[in-house]
């Protein structure tokens, strides 16, 4: 598995230094000077805001995950906000193996078993994506008044870019539905789907069977945390709340910026958001990559920003919601006595006894 997971991290390097390359190229030139005046000149107060918004989104994600818990255990906020930055900081730091931290600790913590926290994980993603779709959608429908003023500066190809986005909303957002109907099914019928699946897959590789059978019952495992309508309108409430946030945490680091990043509207503030999300999965441990470079992208070729703006403001985007919860992770795992290699350790040893 650690051959498997190096193999990927130098593969994404070797894709992220050439599309960075590429990208590069694409310029004629690149003021360095102009690059640092820029970035110096941020508003900070807007940036400190952005910050202060992802500290409480890690207590907001906390008090969610509280809600998955409470079928199975009773406990409080307060005891899941130390797992929760530990979490984010290992995946900032150690990308992947960073990943399954959080039920790991939570797990421990809490006296339970891994798999049912990495079942509560995986339910947590499918109302992170259903939240991140909704958006997605109303920004693809609902539109902004910047396809208009693209027009009027003389970008003819924005009507192109509303309806390919539109498209793209509507591909995800059906994706999400498919994904929850899905759900819904595994959640009656989980066991069954995993013994079926196991069984077609066993004379193939009797390995793989038992990872796909495994994961399915832990992910069927998951649903069942949510118990009750309420808990399920909760938990709907609390993902629209957190992912919202995210996005007034993008609007005041762009427009943190001043002149045509200000100009953005929450619509184009949605675009970027959802586009950071997708190139994050292309992601290396510490410095990035995926992320920053998908919002280069949107920044410089389709809102038309300064090269030297929008390499900033993809670094402190990065920077701010990413890699800002360091700090606070570092101070509750020293306080928690634990160290994030050993903890990526582990959890990978109970990731592959899960697996057997």
């Amino acid at each position: 598995m650690i051959k498997r997971r190096n193999l990927v991290s130098a593969a994404g390097a070797v894709l992220l230094c050439l599309l960075g390359y590429l990208q590069m190229r694409t310029w004629k030139r690149f003021d360095w000077h102009v690059f640092w005046l820029t970035t110096h000149q941020v508003n900070k107060l807007y940036i400190g805001l952005a910050i202060a918004i992802v500290y409480l989104l890690v207590v907001l994600r906390a008090l969610r995950w509280r809600i998955f818990l409470r079928p199975i255990r009773e406990t409080s906020v307060s005891r899941l906000i130390a797992p929760q930055f530990i979490g984010f900081a290992s995946v900032a730091m150690l990308g992947t193996p960073g990943d399954m931290i959080r039920p790991y600790l939570i797990a421990r913590k809490e006296d339970l078993t891994f798999s049912s926290q990495v079942a509560v994980w995986l339910v947590e993603r499918i109302f992170d994506l259903g939240s991140a779709a909704i958006l997605f959608a109303l920004e693809g429908f609902v539109g902004d008044p910047l396809w208009a003023k693209f027009e009027s500066d003389g970008f003819h190809h924005s009507g192109t870019l509303q309806t390919t986005t539109e498209f793209s909303a509507g591909v995800f957002l059906a994706g999400v539905v498919v994904l929850t109907v899905g759900a819904v099914v595994l959640r009656r019928t989980g066991a069954a789907v995993a013994s079926y699946l196991g069984r077609t897959v066993e004379p193939l590789s009797a390995k793989l069977a038992r990872g796909v059978s495994s994961k399915v019952l832990a992910f069927t495992e998951g649903l069942q945390t949510i118990h009750d309508f309420p808990s399920f309108l909760q938990l709907s409430f609390l993902s629209m709340v957190i992912w919202v946030l995210t996005g007034v945490t993008f609007w005041l680091v762009v427009h943190a910026y001043g002149g045509q990043s200000a100009q953005l509207g929450p619509a184009s503030i949605v675009l970027l958001m959802v586009v950071s999300m997708f190139g994050s999965l292309l992601q290396l441990p510490v410095v990035g990559g995926g992320s920053q470079l998908a919002t280069i992208v949107l920044l410089n070729r389709v809102f038309h920003i300064d090269n030297e703006t929008a390499v900033s403001c993809a670094m402190l985007l990065w920077v701010v919601a990413y890699m800002s919860v360091i700090p606070a992770g570092l101070w509750m795992a020293r306080r928690e006595h634990v160290s994030l290699r050993a903890l990526a350790a582990a959890e990978e040893k109970a990731e592959a006894a899960m697996a057997t």
